[in-house]
């Protein structure tokens, strides 16, 4: 890869805030989210735009395939997102956590765009973030009101 890829582990609340900023505006599909119980996993594959690379490439900037896995996940609760609409293409806004009864459990929320969310019931937050793929150049630059 030309580009150092992103790599980064959470484990407690601050860490994740670092994981929510980097996937800040990251494009995916419905179908690109999957959550397997019996691993106790939920894994969202997504095209992440690189705000560390500045400018990057271009007026827009950088995007790049990236990777997101919830470990420790016991259930996983979904609004405003039709699971049947596999092409439909989200974009998420924020990552949080909001502790449980007993720590280290509780429940990272996933805030997409347009109201949706997933609340993952986790034993502990152990979240991995990987870039997958080379950056490639975009035109548009994710804009926020502000």
């Amino acid at each position: 890869m030309s580009a150092a890829p992103l790599r980064l582990l959470a484990q407690e609340p601050a860490d994740l805030e670092v994981v929510s900023a980097a996937l800040q505006d990251a494009v995916a599909k419905i179908g690109d989210i999957r959550w397997d119980a019996g691993a106790r996993t939920l894994t969202l594959a997504c095209n992440r735009f690189r705000w560390e690379a500045g400018k990057g490439r271009g007026k827009g900037g950088e995007r790049v395939r990236s990777a997101l896995q919830l470990g420790d996940v016991t259930g996983v609760q979904a609004r405003n997102l039709r699971r049947d609409a596999k092409q439909a293409v989200v974009e998420l806004l924020s990552i949080g956590f909001e502790p449980g009864q007993e720590a280290p459990g509780g429940t990272v929320l996933l805030t997409f765009a347009g109201g949706g969310d997933l609340k993952v019931a986790v034993d502990c937050i152990e979240v991995v973030l990987a870039d997958m793929s080379e950056p490639w150049a975009t035109p548009r630059k994710p804009g926020h009101e502000g």
